[in-house]
């Protein structure tokens, strides 16, 4: 067994032991592996291992792995911040979005998507702590968002995702995660959808899992420090 394999297998089984501590649903959260800054051959070795599902932040990165990995049935997401000009390559390759803010790159995306494929799904950032250094709406905005994402048709509404400010204290997470949850569960009552809580990071998956995340995007406790950013797509087949 790799050391790499090893590492997923224990971090899916302390998921596993989250979910009974915190009386969630077994099986109820995904390991969403964030793979921006790492190797191909550290993917395949990631799917090898059971894993499905990579999250990446750059999209000429995410586009140059994909290529290689053809041959793995993997689903990709999208997970940074939204530039106009790259919703074309997103909305073409990628089967989730995480990091929808405002009502231009949703109407690209939708516009963009191809006849072909299934729609778009995709999330809604939140900004919990409104610092403006981080993309997504603050909470009393995003019910609009949400009603104006539900309407086009080549995009589906599945939930929210949020990148708190960094707290040390659990309690301190769980009550940042909170004000999520409580959103999450309001918009659900209107968009019938929406089943995707996209929160917790490799620092606070705890409290995420505890206030009822269902997706952890986990990168640094799975592959450790990233690559540098020229040797993070290499043509391992």
């Amino acid at each position: 067994m790799s050391e790499l394999t090893f590492r997923i297998n224990q971090f899916q089984q302390k998921i596993r032991q989250l979910e009974v501590r915190y009386a969630r649903e077994l099986d109820s959260v995904q390991l969403l592996a964030v793979s921006k800054r790492h190797s191909t051959e550290t993917i395949r070795q990631a799917a090898n291992a059971g894993l499905e599902h990579f999250g990446e932040n750059y999209l000429q990165e995410a586009l140059d792995k994909m290529n290689v990995l053809t041959d793995l049935s993997l689903q990709w997401h999208f997970i940074g911040p939204i530039q106009s000009n790259k919703t074309r390559g997103i909305a073409e390759h990628f089967d989730w979005v995480h990091s929808i803010d405002r009502k231009k790159v949703a109407q690209r995306l939708d516009q963009q998507r191809p006849q072909g494929l299934p729609p778009l799904n995709v999330c809604v950032q939140i900004n919990l702590s409104e610092e403006s250094s981080k993309s997504g709406v603050h909470l009393p905005e995003a019910a609009v968002l949400c009603q104006y994402l539900q309407a086009l048709p080549n995009l589906r509404l599945r939930g929210l995702m949020a990148i708190p400010e960094p707290l040390s204290r659990l309690c301190d997470q769980r009550e940042s995660f909170n004000q999520l949850a409580r959103l999450f569960q309001q918009l659900q009552q209107t968009h019938t959808d929406m089943d995707t809580l996209s929160m917790g990071m490799s620092n606070d998956f705890e409290a995420a899992i505890a206030e009822g995340s269902t997706l952890i995007r986990i990168g640094t406790a799975l592959f450790g420090l990233r690559e540098p950013a020229s040797t993070s797509v290499q043509n391992h087949r």
